[in-house]
C-alpha cells in the first residue's frame, strides 16, 4: 500500500466561472438552504449571474469530477472586500475544506491588495459553524459595511488581512 495521495482525487481550488453549467447544482443546493434559513429580507446571497460581476473573485472547490464547494469575494473598495457565497456541500462537511477555501480567498483577496476582510452570515442554527469557523480565522463582530444595515438576521464580520 502507497502513502502517496492521488492527486487526482485531491481537493482543488481553482478560479472559475460562475455561469459554468456544472456549479448550476450548487448554486441551487445554496440558495435553497439561504432561503430556507432566513426571512426573505435577510438573504444576502448572491446568483452566479452576479457572481459573474469584474469586482468579484469567484473560486470552486472540487474533487475529481465533483464540485464540493465555492466562495468569492468582491472588492468594496480599493483595500477592502467581502466574502461572497461560501459554500461547501453537506456530504463533504467535516473534511478541512471551508477553512481551506477560507484560507485560499483570504490569501487572494491579500495578494490583490486588499488589507481588509468583512463578510455578513447568518444568526440562525443553519450558520453555527460558519460563525465558528469565521471566529476561529480571526474575524471579529462589526457594524454593517457596504451597503447592508442593521438586521436582527445578520451577524457583520471582519478581519484585517
Amino acid at each position: 500500500m502507497s502513502d502517496m495521495i492521488d492527486a487526482a482525487a485531491a481537493p482543488v481550488i481553482r478560479r472559475d466561472d460562475p455561469l459554468s453549467p456544472d456549479l448550476g447544482p450548487l448554486f441551487r443546493r445554496h440558495l435553497d438552504l439561504m432561503w430556507q434559513s432566513s426571512p426573505p429580507e435577510s438573504v444576502h446571497a448572491l446568483d452566479p449571474a452576479d457572481l459573474a460581476d469584474p469586482a468579484v473573485a469567484f473560486f470552486s472547490v472540487r474533487e475529481g469530477e465533483d464540485v464540493l464547494g465555492m466562495g468569492a469575494f468582491k472588492a468594496i473598495d480599493a483595500g477592502h472586500a467581502e466574502i461572497k457565497s461560501m459554500h461547501v456541500v453537506e456530504e463533504a462537511r467535516g473534511r478541512g475544506l471551508a477553512r481551506l477555501l477560507l484560507d485560499h480567498l483570504l490569501a487572494e483577496a491579500r495578494a490583490a491588495g486588499f488589507t481588509r476582510m468583512s463578510l455578513e452570515t447568518g444568526v440562525e442554527p443553519a450558520f453555527a459553524s460558519a460563525r465558528r469557523l469565521y471566529a476561529a480565522a480571526g474575524f471579529v463582530p462589526c457594524p454593517p459595511f457596504e451597503g447592508y444595515a442593521e438586521d436582527p438576521n445578520s451577524l457583520f464580520m471582519t478581519r484585517s488581512l
